[in-house]
């Protein structure tokens, strides 16, 4: 039971803080938003430290890309690579976010795949412990991306629905299957329009 706890108190602090983060994105911006990213990472690739930023892409930068550095309009529009990833406020076991620190470690240690980074001859099962904390980590940030347009939030803030892009830079290709897991049918084919940023 308690860790039971532990997890939705960590789960439902990084829907909430994930919707919180989306509802303070610039007032200005929000028309020429037409994309919510969700990046998974982990402090100095440590998996005990898993967090997701939460950011954003605008037809500005995509009209910025195409004339500096992309000349293929889908490439620069939906490859993450070309967007901006610096600067964007993050969510779970980071220090700017003690109490999702907290939910977090007590999730981990309540389940048993929580170690110090002293232990040593553990090789293996920190490994096995690594890959259960990654996995629940992404089941966590699926759940705050579905949310998004569960409760309305991304209608609430742009007046319309957007697409969420779920990403790892550490894992290419894992975007494409976790991203059309998260978004309802029809919202990724009607915003990927080629001439939508013309």
């Amino acid at each position: 039971m308690p860790a039971e706890t532990a997890a939705s108190g960590f789960r439902e602090h990084v829907v909430r803080g994930v919707r919180h983060l989306v509802e303070a994105f610039p007032a200005g911006l929000r028309p020429d938003i037409y994309v919510v990213s969700l990046r998974v990472d982990h402090v100095d690739q440590d998996p005990r430290f898993p967090y997701v930023a939460v950011g954003y892409n605008t037809r500005h930068e995509v009209r910025r890309v195409l004339a500096h550095e992309c000349s293929h309009e889908g490439t620069a529009a939906w490859e993450y690579a070309y967007w901006p990833l610096e600067g964007f406020a993050r969510v779970g076991h980071v220090p700017e976010d003690r109490t999702g620190s907290a939910l977090h470690l007590a999730e981990a240690r309540a389940e048993g795949l929580w170690y110090e980074e002293d232990v040593g001859g553990e090789e293996d099962g920190n490994e096995e412990r690594d890959d259960r904390l990654v996995r629940e980590f992404d089941d966590v940030c699926t759940a705050a991306a579905r949310s998004l347009h569960d409760d309305g939030c991304l209608r609430h803030v742009f007046g319309r629905s957007l697409p969420v892009v779920l990403f790892d830079m550490d894992r290419p290709g894992w975007e494409a299957e976790a991203t059309e897991a998260v978004n309802p049918p029809g919202v990724l084919e009607g915003s990927s329009t080629v001439g939508a940023f013309a």
